[in-house]
C-alpha cells in the first residue's frame, strides 16, 4: 500500500459515510420541522404565530441537520485517523 494515498476502499467508505450523513441530516431536519408543523396544527395557531412557529421549526430543523452532519463526519474522521 502506498503511504499517504487513500485506497479505493477508503474512498468508497468515505463516500458512503458522506451520503449517510447527508441523508440522515435531511431526515432529522424534516422531522424537527414536522414536529413544529404538527404543533402549529394541533394548537390551531394562525397568522403571525403560525408563521413564527414554522420559521422557528425550519431554523431548528436546519440547525439540527447541520449539527448532525458535522458530528457524523467528525466521528468518521476520528475513526479513520485511529485506523478503525
Amino acid at each position: 500500500m502506498d503511504m499517504g494515498r487513500e485506497s479505493r476502499w477508503e474512498k468508497d467508505a468515505m463516500t458512503v459515510e458522506i451520503v449517510f450523513a447527508l441523508v440522515t441530516a435531511v431526515v432529522l431536519a424534516a422531522a424537527v420541522f414536522a414536529v413544529a408543523l404538527a404543533l402549529a396544527l394541533a394548537f390551531g395557531v394562525s397568522g403571525p404565530a403560525e408563521k413564527g412557529t414554522l420559521v422557528g421549526g425550519a431554523l431548528l430543523g436546519a440547525t439540527a441537520g447541520v449539527w448532525h452532519l458535522v458530528r457524523v463526519l467528525r466521528q468518521f474522521d476520528a475513526q479513520r485517523r485511529k485506523g478503525h
